[in-house]
């Protein structure tokens, strides 16, 4: 005869997705603190990551016969890659290197990024279909967006490539708008 347990069928399966989608979200941002160069933080989602995950699966071995775990704990881990992706989004941490190749007159687009502050270097070059202007800059990834924006503006249909950046020396780049502890928990060492 078969006896529901609340804890058993409902509280627990409940418990192990959450820290599923908790472990598998720090281990995709620490992934990607790694990728950047951001070791302190990328050491903290670690520790934390295999921390949760063990609590998870111990309760998993513990529970050999409860199979909604097994779906709760699969379930965590589809949602926490969904997760980790989505806050990472958020976060937008990064350089990226974004070239613009246009045909049409970039004087406008040109001085308009530069007025947002910005870093721009502009170059005539010649393109498969004649004369062209490249235009590099280094940006954050949280104004990809406003970048975009103001290239679509001033010169629609042009070309833009996008790659990230992980390091940058010299050159022209706003102070960051991260301050304080945040700074140095995101800064490479």
């Amino acid at each position: 005869m078969f006896e529901f347990n609340l804890f058993s069928w409902i509280i627990l399966p409940v418990l192990i997705f959450a820290a599923r989608v908790t472990d598998v979200t720090l281990g995709t941002l620490r992934i990607i603190f790694v990728s950047r160069g951001v070791k302190r933080l990328a050491v903290l989602c670690g520790f934390f990551e295999s921390f949760i995950w063990l609590l998870a699966v111990s309760q998993i071995v513990q529970n050999l016969d409860n199979v909604v775990s097994y779906f709760a704990f699969a379930a965590g881990f589809a949602t926490g890659n969904y997760a980790g992706m989505w806050v990472e989004g958020k976060l937008a941490m990064g350089l990226l290197a974004v070239r613009v190749i246009t045909r049409a007159d970039a004087t406008g687009l040109i001085d308009f990024l530069r007025e947002k502050k910005f870093g721009v270097t502009s170059v005539a070059a010649r393109g498969i279909r004649g004369r062209t202007r490249l235009i590099f800059s280094i940006i954050r990834r949280r104004d990809l967006q406003c970048f975009q924006e103001a290239v679509e503006r001033f010169n629609p249909g042009a070309f833009i490539s996008i790659e990230d950046v992980r390091e940058v020396r010299a050159g022209f780049l706003p102070p960051s708008p991260v301050s304080g502890v945040w700074r140095n928990l995101f800064q490479r060492k």
